[in-house]
């Protein structure tokens, strides 16, 4: 088996890293292919998890759409599918990304394995365009790595065959425990001090369908925290894309109490989560990472496609109306209790060991 890996995202990036550790240590060739979509957001992962790459398709640009993304991606990959010929296309999540590659894929006759597959909100427009992104992915996959039960249970209620899907738990979690062990991780400072008479509250906000009035109403909200909790320090790295950038910063740049960041690197942004009392994110792989770090977690979103953190009851969903937000953020900062419930959720995504199981899915697979 030697498999072409494809992504081109920072998520993405930290979800492939244990099952491409895993083939290493089964000693499994493989290729690795970036797009490159979000670059100054990807190239410190493949340092750190040392990821060597075959082939940069350099597809980011300026202010760079849906279209460009998903046609450059398709055009560049078929000279990489063509030389390649390999056995398999692996995929990861809902990008663009992983979209147009398992496209390309299936006009190359390539068997697709997607990474993360079954999540669903049922809207096709939240979160847009991840909902449909996954959709078509699975649809196009011959080995479907759901991460859950709830997962496998959308697969087949679409109609996706028995023998196609397999539950193996979340990579996210692999990457948690593998970073938590990691002797980088332990010597990483903190990238900010917090004052011992404070508490961290951790906020990130980036999704297209929060572009127009998410963000703006997410800001908001952070002012009346801080306003409302004066032993509260909200901490914001913020997303390059200047659809976020240039809201937050016109609203919350000059805030006491309120510290804007650059977008941290891995293992800063692990420590960072682990010293938060709260996160209050739109972000899927932080609704996944929390539980192992026992934070709670409020999910800026109106739908979620992980409900299993809900169910759970380490994650909470407020979508973006400031009053709703304040109204669930403050018993969690005001009482030690209810904060300490949510923080003792057992986490539902994985057990550490979802990229053994896909890589033994792939091995026995194509080996029959």
């Amino acid at each position: 088996m030697a498999p072409l890996v494809v992504f081109g995202t920072r998520p993405e990036a930290i979800k492939l890293a244990p099952v491409l550790r895993e083939l290493t240590r089964r000693g499994v060739p493989y290729r690795v292919c970036v797009t490159a979509q979000h670059r100054e957001l990807l190239d410190p992962l493949l340092k750190l998890f040392e990821i060597p790459v075959h082939y940069d398709l350099g597809v980011m640009e300026p202010d760079q759409d849906l279209f460009h993304v998903t046609t450059e991606t398709l055009s560049r990959l078929k000279g990489v599918l063509r030389r390649e010929r390999p056995e398999l296309l692996l995929v990861q999540g809902d990008t663009t990304t992983c979209f147009a590659a398992a496209l390309a894929a299936f006009y190359e006759r390539v068997p697709v394995a997607h990474v993360e597959a079954g999540l669903r909100t049922g809207d096709p427009y939240c979160p847009y365009p991840e909902e449909m992104n996954r959709r078509l992915t699975d649809h196009l996959s011959r080995w479907l790595f759901a991460p859950t039960a709830h997962a496998a249970r959308n697969l087949r209620a679409e109609g996706v065959d028995e023998g196609r899907i397999v539950i193996t738990g979340n990579t996210a979690v692999d990457a948690v425990l593998w970073a938590l062990q990691d002797e980088r991780f332990r010597s990483t400072p903190p990238p900010l001090e917090i004052p011992e008479d404070r508490r961290l509250v951790l906020a990130t906000a980036h999704r297209r369908e929060s572009f127009s009035q998410g963000i703006p109403r997410i800001c908001e909200a952070l002012r009346e925290l801080v306003r409302r909790h004066p032993d509260v320090e909200i901490v914001y790295p913020v997303h390059p894309n200047p659809n976020v950038r240039k809201v937050v910063e016109e609203r919350l740049r000059s805030l006491e109490r309120v510290r804007l960041l650059e977008p941290l690197e891995y293992l800063p942004f692990l420590k960072l989560m682990a010293q938060a009392a709260l996160i209050l994110t739109d972000s899927g792989g932080i609704q996944e990472e929390a539980p192992t770090l026992g934070v709670p977690v409020l999910v800026l979103r109106e739908k979620t496609e992980r409900p299993e953190g809900l169910e759970a009851g380490i994650a909470k969903l407020v979508g973006t109306d400031p009053e709703r937000i304040v109204k669930e953020a403050s018993p969690l900062l005001e009482s030690p209790q209810e904060r300490a419930r949510m923080a003792q959720a057992k986490n539902p995504y994985g057990d550490g060991q979802a990229a053994r199981r896909i890589v033994e899915v792939l091995l026995s697979s194509l080996r029959t």
